[in-house]
């Protein structure tokens, strides 16, 4: 049932965006082309993705620091330094997605 409501959430927002697309009296470049719709995908599941590693890395830690609080420093010190690594990795991907949609030359 809950990806019955994405799709229809997706497919609201595309009939509400095409709407200006179909308004257009030049021939564009159009943000919904295949280039525009892989950047914003590429950049959509790398958001999601570092967001459920957050969600984990976090109740993992709160879990672990709830069993045994004599190590919740220890726990907490390793917690931030994954964090940090997940963020450079999610930044890192959308920096590459971002050049990549923008049609970067390598």
């Amino acid at each position: 049932m809950k990806a019955l409501k994405v799709l229809g959430l997706v497919a609201v927002a595309f009939v509400m965006t095409s709407g200006s697309l179909f308004a257009q009296t030049a021939p564009t470049t159009s943000v919904l082309s295949g280039k525009g719709i892989g950047f914003g995908l590429a950049m959509a599941l790398t958001i999601v993705g570092a967001a459920y590693g957050f969600g984990k890395i976090g109740a993992a830690a709160l879990e672990s620091m709830a069993r045994q609080p004599e190590v919740a420093p220890r726990i907490q010190t390793a917690m931030i330094i994954i964090a940090a690594m997940l963020e450079g990795a999610t930044l890192a991907s959308v920096i590459l997605a971002y050049l990549v949609g923008n049609g970067a030359s390598f």
